[in-house]
């Protein structure tokens, strides 16, 4: 049997893959719909391919999770990793409206495949070599700032390289004449996402070692997830601890709608155009970025001046929300002082999102066992999904102004309230928590336990 990684090792590895992953991810974010228009889309066509991908990847969350719990970490994060690089080739050469929505659609697939394997691999093998009670905190707070950087520093490349590609005289032109109009400026961020992909698929392949699993039949996979997935689901409705860290991803999935949503038309009016709105906004996605890595690598401290995971919990959250709120106070006023007030704010949101995230997946992780571990976090992403797509949909009621703003606030407020008490025993101290049924040949079932937005 192979020796498991040490601590450190696997810790390494696993923030290598957080950044091949988020990497490519990141770079496709500033030029993305910019492309799409460059193509000749129009908006409604744009937004039917954005539907493509939330649905899909709201569809999959839960098999894909049980699917990573019976055919094994690597395979499904591999997996997840080719259907990106194919999803990125599609959407920088893509012409045709059915391709871009087929892209856009592999790359929620993607998604839903990659929301937790990585991470259950990764407490896996520090439990394996350290027991059940090894530290967590501190490598998923790791992986998750190594995410955030990966996330702003490929916002800033991906929105750089289209703007110094067109500096060299007529050097747009040309890349149009020379191919044909397929590689167009705004697509080169994407192709060199690929790229990066193909290199996170083979480091998976090689870099993340795991128990040897059995080979999976058919029958073994279409058995084994539908009761992986339903051991899953009632996990969150019998255990109060995790029924708490999935309503706390809900509510943060309201929060970033709201933030996502709202900030490029408050950033074009700040402005007085949409280009250079759309400029600032980039900023201040990277500055978000940055911000959830500085929370997250401060989740260990808070958590250690807090006492315990669920007070820093309700600290982060609360200090989360109390941004949102600054947001939405300062939605209907103009002047340096109200750019101030809501550029703290701004800060703040991402700051408590960031730092509450490693210490509610530590919490997650010591009440849910291994054989199940992935299916959680897919809950975890899908709880996340559904209330983000629902606030979307409730602030397009809404009208303009404080409201919209003040209505996710509220919600991550209610997210906070959620921590203040506490009545069943801290989960510092490891509780059993039933095994989840897993494929019997399966050598996870035989020991005994999300991520990011």
């Amino acid at each position: 049997m192979t020796e498991p990684l040490d601590i450190r090792a696997a810790r390494r590895r696993y923030i290598t893959v957080c950044v091949l992953f988020w990497l490519p991810l990141g770079l496709a974010i500033a030029p993305q719909i910019l492309l799409f228009t460059e193509r000749g889309m129009t908006m409604t066509a744009i937004a039917g391919f954005f539907a493509a991908h939330s649905l899909t990847a709201a569809a999959l969350e839960l098999p894909t999770g049980g699917l990573s719990d019976v055919l094994g970490r690597r395979t499904v994060l591999a997996t997840a990793g080719l259907l990106n690089l194919t999803a990125l080739i599609i959407g920088g050469l893509g012409t045709a409206p059915w391709l871009l929505g087929l892209g856009m659609a592999l790359l929620g697939a993607g998604r839903a495949l990659s929301s937790g394997p990585a991470e259950a691999w990764y407490v896996d093998t520090v439990q394996a070599h350290s027991g059940p009670d090894a530290d967590l905190r501190t490598g998923l707070a790791r992986g998750s700032s190594a995410t955030s950087a990966a996330l702003a520093t490929g916002t800033l490349l991906g929105g750089a390289l289209p703007w110094l590609l067109g500096l060299g005289p007529d050097l747009g032109a040309q890349l149009r004449e020379a191919s044909a109009e397929l590689v167009l400026p705004l697509s080169v961020p994407m192709l060199l996402g690929a790229v990066v992909e193909a290199a996170f698929v083979l480091y998976v392949l090689t870099a993340l070692r795991e128990p040897s699993r059995p080979a999976a039949t058919l029958h073994d996979v279409l058995r084994g997830i539908p009761a992986t997935v339903v051991d899953g689901l009632r996990l969150g409705g019998r255990d109060a601890l995790v029924r708490r860290v999935l309503l706390s991803a809900g509510a943060a999935g309201s929060a970033l709608a709201v933030i996502e949503l709202l900030t490029p038309g408050r950033a074009a009016a700040l402005t007085g155009a949409s280009e250079s709105g759309a400029v600032l906004f980039a900023a201040l996605a990277c500055t978000g970025f940055i911000c959830a890595g500085i929370g997250s690598h401060l989740a260990p401290l808070t958590a250690r001046l807090a006492g315990r995971s669920e007070r820093a919990v309700l600290v982060s959250l609360g200090a989360s929300a109390t941004g949102l709120l600054l947001l939405g106070a300062t939605a209907a006023f103009t002047g340096k002082a109200s750019l101030l007030l809501a550029a703290i704010g701004y800060a703040l949101v991402y700051l408590g999102l960031g730092a509450a995230g490693p210490s509610e997946n530590d919490l997650l992780h010591r009440r849910v066992a291994s054989a199940g571990r992935a299916t959680a976090l897919s809950i975890q992403s899908l709880a996340l999904q559904l209330v983000a797509a629902l606030t979307g949909l409730i602030i397009g009621l809404l009208p303009a102004g404080p409201l919209p703003w003040l209505l996710g606030g509220a919600v991550l407020l209610a997210g906070a309230a959620l921590w203040i008490q506490r009545s069943a025993p801290t989960p510092e101290t490891r509780t059993a928590t039933p095994q989840p049924h897993t494929v019997p040949s399966d050598p996870s079932a035989q020991t005994g336990t999300y991520g990011r937005a």
